[in-house]
């Protein structure tokens, strides 16, 4: 638990937006957009410090306004060492909507929310300076309709 508050205090420190408490756990890397996108190469990064062996449950959360044009949602997760070499690296691809474009969350506080699961037990075993990036895999950029997306770990 200890580990966890200064991750926090960390990201608190540095100022990065969006750290905290979310609705499903802790705030490992978030961040919110303008209207005007997400760039294809503007990567959300965070930097941890590990100093012991630990696991992670993590998620995706994000949220879409109803301009967000695909029925999918595509993000790379990579974890890289201080070296900059990579740890862990994975695309993923989420449905948001069905195939006759409806959306499969309903519509709360102007925006559609979704939770998908990234890693279940992510483990880091060897103490160090980590950085962890979100980036959008999607073919269009800017990418227009996402509000926020950040990874939580419980």
């Amino acid at each position: 638990m200890k580990r966890f508050l200064l991750i926090i205090g960390v990201c608190c420190l540095l100022g990065l937006s969006g750290c905290g408490r979310s609705k499903g756990g802790n705030t490992l890397v978030s961040r919110s957009f303008t209207p005007t996108g997400w760039e294809r190469f503007d990567f959300v990064k965070n930097e941890l410090d590990i100093k012991k062996p630990t696991t992670y449950d993590l998620s995706l959360e994000v949220s879409f306004d109803s301009t967000y044009a695909y029925n999918y949602f595509s993000v790379v997760f990579s974890i890289f060492d201080n070296e900059g070499n990579p740890f862990r690296s994975k695309s993923y691809k989420f449905w948001v909507k069905d195939p006759d474009g409806s959306w499969k969350s309903t519509l709360a506080d102007g925006s559609y929310h979704f939770t998908f699961p990234v890693n279940k037990e992510l483990s880091i075993n060897e103490p160090g300076i980590y950085h962890c990036q979100l980036e959008s895999h999607m073919p269009i950029t800017p990418l227009l309709g996402v509000k926020k997306v950040a990874i939580i770990y419980n």
